[in-house]
């Protein structure tokens, strides 16, 4: 994973795991690796890798069982969230930057209409 320098690489990593559920590479009460697996999966320090499940934990986007490890939570609402959260995200950043490069709602709206999904 290529870090970028302006975000945490904790919270990079966090939205890399929200990706991973939303796309249903991770699936809600799957086990995720031990942080040291984690550590050497995204290659950060392993007290970053603490932090991460840490963090995620008081997100409610993970539990941890003990003796057993930490796992994907199985809330109903995990899912149309975490979707949520991501387009948000992605919309609100991609129409601030046009708006900056000084494109119109319209224009903007037409681009989006115009292009094709993969």
């Amino acid at each position: 994973m290529q870090f970028n320098s302006r975000v945490p690489i904790y919270i990079q990593v966090i939205d890399d795991l929200k990706k991973k559920i939303v796309k249903g590479e991770l699936k809600p009460g799957e086990k995720l690796p031990s942080s040291r697996e984690l550590a050497i999966e995204y290659e950060v320090n392993p007290n970053t890798a603490a932090r991460i499940y840490k963090e995620m934990e008081q997100m409610e986007l993970c539990y941890v069982e003990r003796g057993k490890g930490t796992f994907i939570s199985n809330k109903k609402d995990l899912l149309p969230s975490l979707r949520t959260e991501i387009i948000n995200t992605l919309v609100d950043d991609f129409t601030e930057q046009m708006s900056e490069l000084g494109f119109s709602k319209q224009e903007i709206i037409k681009k989006i209409e115009d292009k094709e999904l993969r």
